[in-house]
């Protein structure tokens, strides 16, 4: 019988392998560990860019692609996507046997992958859970993976508590902070030439990147709310605008069209990236002003970059905040205000003091050495854990 134990990574979407790599390379890297690779979601699909070459350009072997994603972003795609996933995983389970499974976060894809995980009664080893995303269905998910979950690394101390107040035994949750944070304390960015000749980015004396995901727990609001922020960024003429697509959710693909519709027309002043990857992401935050949407990244990597963080609507409501986010509606009139409060000069002073709640690094490092060290479960019975 082997002794070596075998970790199985299950990656979706581009910012969530963005954010596994590191731990990944120390698996793959560890010979008493065996790294084991399942894409699928977004990596798989041309209209978000294939970006399951990137885990390849790495040097990661994938084991497993699985399809599941439907070309629609209906809600009835996205409950088709689950079913389809929990079958395929179900299969790529059988067929790898690894002793661990590894998931981050809240995606649907992630759903599939633990749903099965949990009947085929592999362990789970959940990243960055009891955070609370009101405005999002992933709020839902992200607590249903905690409890299929035997593990739990978690960002900050608030959740922490909140993955034992869902009934877990805290003996098994470990507050290792963000692996964001610890992404950019390790990686080598590219200054500002190599970052525009490979990108095509021009910069000006004021730069803007802007990410807005649908907020999924609304109906038909994407349009609006995207409309209302193109409209108040381009009221500020000398401010240049880059655009990352959302993800793969319902009501995605309109935000796509009106993007596309926005750069087309203002070649001058904005460009549009369908997936800039790790290093071009974490390399341009530090040449822009601020980061506008509301995707988490503003949240839990900005500020170590102490940068604004423009958050729009209640998609992010729940989690933890530094100073260096402004909070709005997703109205033009809000979301004006909020950029002419970016460029004040009191709160650009302020954000040399910023802090990231998320910690300070070595995430990836404190994973890596229990994954590599816990006794594997012969049963997965947990008793509920109450206060």
């Amino acid at each position: 019988m082997s002794n070596i134990r075998k970790i199985c990574f299950v990656t979706g979407t581009r910012a969530e392998y963005g954010l596994l790599s590191l731990l990944m390379r120390k698996i793959s890297d560890e010979p008493t560990l065996e790294l084991q690779v399942i894409a699928t979601g977004m990596h798989l699909s041309p209209e978000f860019g294939l970006t399951y070459t990137e885990i390849e350009q790495d040097g990661f072997k994938i084991d497993r692609k699985i399809e599941s994603l439907l070309s629609a972003d209906t809600s009835t795609s996205i409950s088709k996507s689950v079913g389809l996933g929990i079958i395929s995983f179900a299969d790529a389970y059988h067929e790898l046997s690894p002793d661990i499974i590894v998931l981050l976060g809240d995606r649907f894809e992630i759903l599939s992958a633990a749903t099965a995980a949990l009947f085929a009664k592999i362990p789970i080893a959940h990243i960055h859970g009891g955070e609370t995303t009101s405005g999002a269905y992933d709020e839902a998910i992200r607590h249903s993976i905690t409890k299929m979950s035997w593990w739990h690394y978690v960002a900050a101390g608030d959740y922490e508590k909140r993955v034992i107040q869902l009934g877990e035994n805290p003996k098994r949750v470990f507050n290792v902070g963000g692996l964001g944070v610890d992404n950019i304390s390790k990686i080598k960015l590219l200054d500002k030439q190599e970052l525009m000749a490979e990108t095509g980015l021009k910069f000006g004396k004021k730069n803007l990147l802007i990410t807005y995901h649908p907020v999924t727990l609304e109906n038909n609001t994407s349009k609006y709310h995207v409309q209302n922020m193109l409209d108040a960024l381009n009221a500020f003429e000398d401010i240049y605008l880059i655009f990352t697509m959302p993800n793969a959710d319902s009501d995605g693909r309109v935000i796509i069209k009106m993007l596309e519709d926005y750069v087309q027309t203002h070649q001058n002043r904005s460009i549009l990236f369908t997936s800039l990857g790790q290093i071009k992401y974490l390399s341009t935050l530090q040449y822009v002003d601020a980061v506008v949407g509301n995707s988490s990244s503003g949240l839990t990597e900005v500020p170590t970059f102490k940068i604004a963080t423009i958050n729009i609507g209640d998609r992010q409501d729940g989690r933890i905040k530094a100073h260096s986010v402004i909070d709005c509606e997703p109205t033009e009139k809000d979301i004006s205000e909020a950029i002419n409060r970016l460029y004040s000069i009191e709160f650009t002073n302020s954000l040399v003091k910023v802090t990231n709640p998320y910690g300070k690094g070595q995430a990836s490092e404190k994973i890596f050495n229990s994954l590599k060290t816990f006794t594997i479960p012969t049963t997965q019975k947990k008793e509920f854990h109450d206060l």
